[in-house]
C-alpha cells in the first residue's frame, strides 16, 4: 500500500490566521518524519483563518501528496479543529501539536519512543515555556493543578497541544467547548496508560498568542461538565436529588426553628425571615428532585435510543457468546 492510502502516523496541525509560521512548521515536521522512515500524513485543519493560511495550506499540498487540509466555514475553535483532525486522520498513532511552531516537531521521535513502551497516551511537558507570566503562566499553572486534583490524573501540563495518542484511545471522544485537554483524562479512566515527558516550547516568532486569563475560566467551567458526566452520567439523581434533599433538609430545619420560637421565644412568624427561608429550600429541594427524575429519563433514553452500552470490555478470556452491537460505551471509571 501506498503511504497515502496506510498512513502509520497522523500529524495534526490546527491553524488560526498562523500564515507565516505554517510553510516553515510543515517543512520540519516533513524533515522529522522522514528520517523515522514511517508512513504519515500531516493534515491542517484551517479553523477559520482570514490572513490566507488556507492559500499556504493548499500550496503545501500541492508540494507534498502527504499533507492534505481542511477549512471550516468560520472559527469553531481549536477543540473542534483537533476533533476534525481526528475523523479525518487515518493514522494508528495520532500526534497533534500547535500551527504557531511553539512546539518542536524535533520531539515527535521522543513521544513515539515513549508510546513505544507501552503507553497509549504520551503528553508532552513545557516545563521551560516562553510565555508571558501574569497572562499565561500564573493561569496556566492553577488550571493544571485544578484539574490535577478534581481529575485524579496527574500532569503538570495539560495544556500542551502536542501529545501523541493511540487511536482506539481517541476513536469514541467526542470534544466539546475547550475539552481537548482532557483527552488524557479520559483516556486514563477508560483503563488507558499515560505518561509524561518533557518537550521543547519555542518562543512564538510570528503572530499573537490568541490565548489569555479569559480561557481560564472556561476551562475550570468544562472541568464541572467533565466530572458531572464522568461520576454521574449513568445517576444525576445523586447529583439533583442529593441537594434537593440538603435542601429540604435545610427548609424543615428553618421550618422547626421558627415554630420553636413563636412557641418558646415569643418570635411572630413575620418578625423573622425563617418561613421564607422554608417555603424557598423546600421549593428549590422539591424542584431539584424532579429535576434528577427527569435527568434520569433522559440517561435512559440516551442510553437504550441509540444502542449504547454502560460499559467498556478491555479482554475477555476464553469463548463468549457476541453480545448485542454497541455503538459506544460510556463507563469512564
Amino acid at each position: 500500500m501506498s503511504q497515502m492510502r496506510a498512513p502509520l502516523i497522523s500529524v495534526i496541525i490546527p491553524v488560526k490566521d498562523e500564515r507565516l509560521s505554517l510553510g516553515t512548521l510543515v517543512g520540519e515536521v516533513h524533515q522529522v518524519m522522514q528520517v523515522l522512515g514511517q508512513p504519515y500524513e500531516v493534515i491542517i485543519v484551517d479553523d477559520g483563518s482570514t490572513d490566507g493560511s488556507w492559500e499556504v495550506t493548499q500550496e503545501l499540498a500541492r508540494q507534498n501528496s502527504n499533507t492534505r487540509g481542511l477549512r471550516f466555514r468560520r472559527n469553531c475553535g481549536q477543540t473542534a479543529a483537533l476533533s476534525a483532525g481526528f475523523d479525518y486522520s487515518r493514522g494508528e498513532i495520532i500526534i497533534p501539536l500547535d500551527g504557531d511552531g511553539q512546539n518542536d516537531p524535533a520531539d515527535i521521535p521522543r513521544l513515539l519512543e515513549e508510546l513505544n513502551k507501552g503507553y497509549d497516551v504520551v503528553s508532552g511537558w513545557r516545563r521551560k515555556r516562553r510565555d508571558a507570566t501574569v497572562s499565561r503562566l500564573i493561569p496556566s499553572i492553577i488550571a493544571n493543578r485544578l484539574i490535577s486534583l478534581v481529575s485524579g490524573v496527574k500532569l503538570h501540563d495539560y495544556g500542551c497541544t502536542l501529545k501523541a495518542y493511540r487511536r482506539n484511545v481517541v476513536k469514541d471522544v467526542r470534544l466539546y467547548g475547550e475539552m481537548h485537554r482532557f483527552i488524557p483524562i479520559y483516556a486514563v479512566w477508560q483503563g488507558a496508560s499515560s505518561a509524561e515527558i518533557e518537550v521543547n516550547h519555542r518562543p512564538r516568532v510570528h503572530g499573537r498568542s490568541k490565548y489569555g486569563i479569559g480561557r481560564t475560566i472556561k476551562v475550570v467551567l468544562d472541568l464541572i461538565v467533565v466530572k458531572f458526566l464522568t461520576d454521574f452520567l449513568h445517576k444525576p439523581i445523586y447529583v439533583f436529588g442529593g441537594l434537593g434533599l440538603l435542601c429540604c433538609a435545610g427548609g424543615f430545619g428553618a421550618g422547626v426553628l421558627a415554630i420553636w420560637l413563636k412557641l418558646f421565644g415569643n418570635k411572630s412568624f413575620v418578625s423573622t425571615p425563617l418561613p421564607l427561608l422554608t417555603i424557598l429550600l423546600m421549593a428549590i429541594g422539591a424542584n431539584s428532585i424532579l429535576s434528577g427524575l427527569l435527568a434520569e429519563i433522559s440517561v435512559r433514553t440516551y442510553f437504550e435510543s441509540q444502542h449504547k452500552s454502560t460499559y467498556r470490555v478491555g479482554e475477555v478470556a476464553g469463548e463468549l457468546p457476541a453480545p448485542e452491537e454497541h455503538e459506544n460505551s460510556q463507563c469512564y471509571r
